[in-house]
């Protein structure tokens, strides 16, 4: 057997550390002159221990440190000496209590990676991976958590595509935690059951609207009733150069034509998904040119709400103009990289962005 191909834990060679200190300092306190004691900075073997491995390891170290006390113990004076055994007693609770936390400290590393994967097959199921490919159409997506830990929040975005085209939807849950969660998967659920019919954009924002609000209104509900969605659907047919909008209190998707960036700023906005019965005068389409070689995107306001130290917000229609490639995957992967920078690489809030850009006939 090799020994040079078995697998190392992490940590295998910090462990060089709590040794040196337990020789070093077992080296001195023999060496020391009768009236200097250094027996308590064996404690701090155990102790760096616990920082970087597991319960066991950290009892082993602690286990070595009380035993080099005891031959420092018995080099000097002898094992029966109060000041001597007054550190041995002092060193093992010491050794005891670092493991106790050791050992708390390995079980929550495994719940998070526990939830880490829930996580992951929650982003799964819910935000599924957009094709690259769709008809004339090159798509590109990404979600960026706030969270360390966290790998889905309230952003949702999706794709459906119908006999005519494409229908993509994009929003942000107000809110945050499982509650947002929830809320985003109704509406994706809501979307992809319906997208694929022919009704128009106004109907099927409707159905977003009612399952929303139906939700709402439910009585065994936990929701807090001021929940609401923004979201942008957006229709682009196969055959047409256009792309049609319903907003309804999101952000303006931004269009990237020949190095430049104009917003697609809708004249008859909606209220959020669940709010609509308060307005009462539905939803409106609008049409903007989306020609070969446009780029669309779409986005939450997690990206354009990130700040720097100076608390500037992010330039993204700045920061688009003037990109060299306009391939999907390309500009998402410049924005990620440039957002994080800009932001000191923490989001104040979840951020998604899908980019969709039409391909020449």
């Amino acid at each position: 057997m090799d020994l040079r191909r078995l697998p190392r834990r992490p940590g295998d060679v910090l462990l060089v550390v709590p040794l040196l200190i337990v020789v070093a300092v077992t080296v001195v306190d023999v060496l020391a002159p009768p009236d200097v004691h250094l027996g308590p900075f064996l404690a701090a073997a155990p102790a760096v221990t616990a920082s970087f491995r597991g319960p066991r390891m950290t009892a082993f170290i602690g286990f070595v440190a009380v035993v080099a006390q005891t031959v420092v113990a018995v080099s000097r004076t002898r094992l029966d000496d109060l000041n001597h055994t007054l550190q041995i007693t002092a060193l093992v609770l010491i050794s005891a209590i670092v493991t106790l936390f050791s050992h708390h400290r390995e079980q929550r590393e495994r719940q998070m990676v526990q939830l880490r994967s829930v996580a992951e097959a929650a982003q799964g199921v819910l935000l599924r991976a957009l094709p690259r490919r769709l008809g004339p159409l090159r798509v590109a997506s990404v979600y960026l958590a706030a969270e360390a830990e966290a790998r889905i929040g309230g952003d949702l975005y999706a794709v459906v595509r119908t006999d005519l085209g494409s229908r993509f939807l994009i929003g942000d849950v107000r809110g945050k935690g499982l509650d947002a969660v929830g809320e985003a998967a109704l509406v994706l659920g809501a979307f992809r059951a319906a997208a694929h019919r022919q009704a128009g954009l106004p109907a099927l924002v409707a159905h977003l609207d009612g399952a929303v609000a139906s939700d709402l209104s439910d009585p065994g509900t936990r929701r807090q009733a001021e929940t609401f969605v923004t979201a942008a659907v957006a229709e682009v047919p196969d055959g047409d150069p256009v792309l049609h909008l319903v907003s309804c209190g999101h952000p303006p998707p931004l269009l990237l034509r020949s190095g430049r960036v104009t917003a697609l700023e809708v004249e008859r906005p909606g209220l959020p998904l669940g709010l609509a019965e308060f307005a009462g005068g539905g939803f409106a389409v609008e049409s903007f040119a989306f020609a070969p070689g446009d780029v669309v995107l779409l986005y939450t306001d997690g990206v354009v709400e990130a700040r720097d130290a100076a608390g500037t917000f992010y330039p993204l229609a700045e920061r688009m103009a003037g990109r060299a490639s306009t391939a999907p995957q390309d500009l998402l992967h410049f924005l990620c990289k440039d957002l994080l920078a800009h932001s000191g690489g923490t989001l104040g809030d979840d951020a998604a962005m899908v980019a969709v850009q039409r391909l020449p006939a």
